[in-house]
């Protein structure tokens, strides 16, 4: 199915956007590609209009419009538009549109303070499906983990996770891409770094070599037989090759570079990490925001074109301005990870550094003043992220930008709603 046409880019676009050009648009059409017949789908219907705006001439640019985005059940995540105000209640629907979702049975209670947007329960059918594939992947193709695993499998609930992270993705399919890609990201993280044998020594050779299943190796044909073979030497490495070759049968190279790009930062932070624990070292606390820059969420958000089944131009993703929203929203995602699974870490053996843990250590305060203020710091980034995000919509109004933006921030709010709802994995501490 051909690309949806877009307006012709105008001569007035304002001067931050002009810079972008009648070329960047005609890549963005280029690129606005359909990827399920890589997936074995059919082809899908082009985007509908409130997916993907047209942009408004300039100088009577309506930015209210371009940074709204869509409206309607189920796309409260998708807006750009900072909210101080509580979220308006559902409206109601006509007999002919879908029922609107029900609560979870497990709904958790959010952090008291926390600035963030309430969004809808996934659809459950499609986090049915999803959840069934996942773990026939994990169990039939990679052999990723032992039968006494199981639970702890099904608790972290992946499928509820991505269909909910992942709104605008237009199949099963589609949402399978991130599902695999998170699942063999925990499972690196557990079993190298973490709770399933994981130890700070010789992480970085476990990591490199890992990282080879996403960047392949370029090697002579002597040698290249081993580090093939290597590939289904543990569950990680199977894992991360199995859901890389799924993505990059859909990603175009650029996607595939940047997300093998983002996934070296993250290994990075790993190992940033894994020094202060054999050192047996609490940072200060600018330099743990600054590795958790790196050990966070970004390879998750930064797909999400992919996942929706377009492209954002590799020129526009490289932009300083959309650079720092996607690491804004990185850092403010992982900051509620540090939130939520508090009470789950302390209770684990030995110190595991988070934000909170970071502050009472520095700056001298009570377990509850630290927690309090890393509530403030999350909110700080989110409100940044959500600042940032809303001057790079307004400046640059090319269609697949403000799609992609708010592709981001629909993973924001879809992350804070598992995290709040997976009550399998976290409870909050008692400080109110």
């Amino acid at each position: 199915m051909p690309p949806p046409e877009l307006t012709p880019p105008q001569s007035t676009v304002p001067e931050a956007a002009a810079g972008f050009g009648a070329r960047v648009l005609a890549d963005a059409v280029a690129h606005a590609r359909d990827v399920s017949a890589l997936l074995g789908g059919a082809p899908t219907a082009p985007p509908s209009a409130a997916e993907v705006p047209t942009p408004a001439p300039a100088p009577q640019v309506d930015l209210a419009q371009i940074l709204r985005g869509p409206s309607g059940l189920g796309t409260s995540g998708l807006r750009l538009t900072p909210r101080e105000e509580a979220p308006r209640p559902p409206e109601v629907v006509e007999p002919s549109a879908a029922p609107l979702p029900t609560p979870s049975a497990a709904s958790g209670p959010a952090v008291p303070g926390l600035y963030h947007h309430p969004i809808p329960d996934p659809d459950p059918a499609r986090v049915e499906e999803v959840s069934q594939r996942i773990k026939s992947w994990a169990l039939d193709e990679v052999s990723l983990y032992p039968d006494d695993w199981e639970e702890e499998f099904d608790g972290f609930s992946v499928g509820s996770y991505m269909v909910g992270c992942h709104p605008d993705a237009p199949t099963v399919d589609h949402v399978m891409l991130a599902t695999r890609l998170m699942v063999a990201e925990n499972a690196v993280d557990d079993c190298y770094c973490e709770d399933h044998g994981g130890s700070p020594v010789g992480l970085g050779e476990r990591l490199l070599l890992a990282h080879t299943a996403l960047d392949p190796l370029h090697t002579t044909a002597e040698y290249h037989p081993e580090w093939a073979q290597s590939l289904h030497s543990d569950a990680p490495r199977r894992a991360y090759r199995s859901a890389m070759e799924y993505f990059v049968r859909a990603a175009s190279p650029s996607q595939a570079d940047r997300f093998r790009h983002d996934m070296a930062r993250l290994h990075m932070g790993y190992l940033a990490e894994a020094a202060w624990a054999q050192e047996e070292r609490v940072p200060e606390v600018w330099e743990y925001l600054a590795m958790r820059q790196f050990n966070n969420f970004r390879p998750c958000p930064t797909i999400t074109d992919t996942v929706g089944g377009y492209e954002l131009p590799a020129d526009l993703h490289a932009r300083p301005e959309t650079q720092r929203v996607i690491a804004l929203a990185g850092n403010a995602t992982t900051i509620v990870n540090d939130l939520y699974s508090y009470t789950k870490e302390l209770d684990a053996p030995g110190i595991h550094l988070n934000l909170p843990v970071v502050l009472a250590h520095r700056e001298g305060l009570s377990e509850r003043d630290a927690y309090l203020k890393a509530v403030e710091v999350h909110n700080d980034l989110m409100h940044a992220f959500e600042n940032e995000a809303a001057a790079l919509a307004a400046a640059c109004p090319v269609p697949n930008l403000q799609r992609f933006l708010r592709g981001v921030a629909a993973w924001v709010d879809g992350n804070h709603h598992w995290h709040q709802n997976n009550t399998f994995r976290y409870s909050l501490p008692d400080f109110w």
